[in-house]
């Protein structure tokens, strides 16, 4: 069950937004992603470790990314919740890995194409992670307020983002424009 974002359980808000050099109808966010080969998932951020696909039990399809975002170790198993050419809303319960033990959190990945012009899209990474019952018992063991640890995922989060969404986008747009993927961005 998604837990919504409030002032009191937001670990961190992350939005980026890059150039897609190809007309929106070309554009198929869904089909890229839940086709995203490893080695193209890697290539995009250097905190990116592995990537597959897989199903849920109702065939949901689902996005297992493996990255480090600061100095944690993250394996997200995101559930595509909507999945369209123009629009994917991903949601995942993520194994957070410290030095200090493991924990969950909450993450929203929105990755959005809107039409700029007739030969132009605009791509949007947006992540929203949000602090789950367990993680907030976490950083009680922890001794760690939430501020703390939502400045630190804040800053972690929004570095990730700036480096892997302008190769996303030219990943998405190789893609759109050749239908493959591992060519130069």
């Amino acid at each position: 069950m998604e837990i919504l974002q409030t002032p009191e359980n937001a670990l961190s808000h992350s939005s980026v937004t890059a150039i897609i050099s190809a007309p929106i109808e070309k554009v198929n966010i869904a089909d890229w992603l839940l086709n995203l080969p490893d080695a193209e998932y890697q290539r995009c951020s250097t905190q990116h470790i592995g990537a597959a696909i897989s199903t849920t039990y109702d065939g949901e399809p689902v996005s297992l990314n493996v990255e480090t975002i600061g100095d944690a170790l993250m394996v997200q198993h995101y559930v595509a919740t909507v999945y369209r050419p123009d629009y994917c809303r991903m949601l995942s319960i993520s194994d957070s890995i410290t030095k200090n033990g493991r924990t969950k959190v909450q993450v929203l990945w929105e990755l959005k194409a809107t039409k700029i012009d007739d030969n132009t899209t605009l791509y949007t990474n947006e992540i929203h992670a949000t602090a789950t019952p367990e993680m907030f018992e976490y950083l009680k063991e922890h001794n760690v307020n939430l501020a703390d640890a939502a400045a630190s995922r804040q800053a972690a989060s929004d570095a990730h983002n700036h480096e892997e969404t302008p190769n996303f986008a030219k990943s998405i747009e190789n893609k759109a424009l050749t239908g493959k993927y591992n060519q130069p961005f």
